[in-house]
């Protein structure tokens, strides 16, 4: 089975378990917010593992690096936490963030053209930046227009604002990668890597609505 077919089978089921986690809200389980801990913290346990078998010369060298970047998971998990106490502001982001991720995969791949920061991440293009911006935005304003019928300005802005800190989050997380050597965190999602490899793009958005929402 190739990559692609085994990326779209498994982001298939995470669509389904995020629509199961949907339906939970509306019964009142509380199923996005604990669903959203339960990802984070599971960015954590991967994180610790993966610098558990780090070299120990690399380890040496990058020790600020990887502890910061672990501290700000853990930042993250109390973003997840208030975040997912407002369960509509949470599927929010997670429509944005997934329209971003696969506009910017798709039109990178279909338009090419220059990459964006090659020494980190070779399959990242401006082309597919801006068609990422383009789908979370598309996204986060349908959104709003579904229940409604009225396009809302604000969630036009926190689709942009967002995408975008989803794919810079994309960035630091290859940055990461690059200095431990791996090619993806880990391997508990087929085709997509580990869960930090998969919700990235929460690294910078998930605090930033925090601290929006705690305002």
């Amino acid at each position: 089975m190739s990559n692609t077919v085994q990326r779209v089978i498994v982001g298939f089921v995470m669509a389904i378990v995020v629509g199961l986690a949907a339906l939970g809200e509306y019964y009142g389980l509380h199923t996005v917010r604990w669903l959203g801990v339960a990802i984070v913290a599971g960015m954590i346990i991967e994180m610790i593992i993966c610098i558990a078998h780090t070299p120990r010369d690399v380890l040496k060298k990058n020790w600020l690096v990887f502890g910061a970047f672990l501290a700000w998971l853990c930042v993250m998990l109390g973003a997840v936490n208030a975040v997912g106490a407002r369960p509509w502001i949470m599927l929010l982001l997670l429509l944005i963030i997934c329209c971003a991720d696969i506009g910017a995969w798709f039109f990178g791949r279909l338009i090419g053209g220059d990459k964006m920061w090659e020494r980190l991440s070779a399959g990242k293009t401006w082309s597919g930046q801006i068609a990422g911006v383009i789908c979370g935005t598309l996204a986060a304003v349908l959104y709003g227009m579904l229940p409604t019928n009225v396009f809302f300005s604000q969630l036009m802005w926190i689709g942009i604002s967002i995408s975008l800190l989803s794919q810079y989050g994309d960035l630091t997380a290859s940055f990461i990668k690059r200095r431990m050597g791996l090619k993806d965190f880990g391997r508990i999602l087929p085709g997509h890597g580990g869960l930090l490899d998969r919700f990235d793009g929460w690294i910078y958005a998930l605090p930033l609505v925090w601290l929006i929402i705690s305002l």
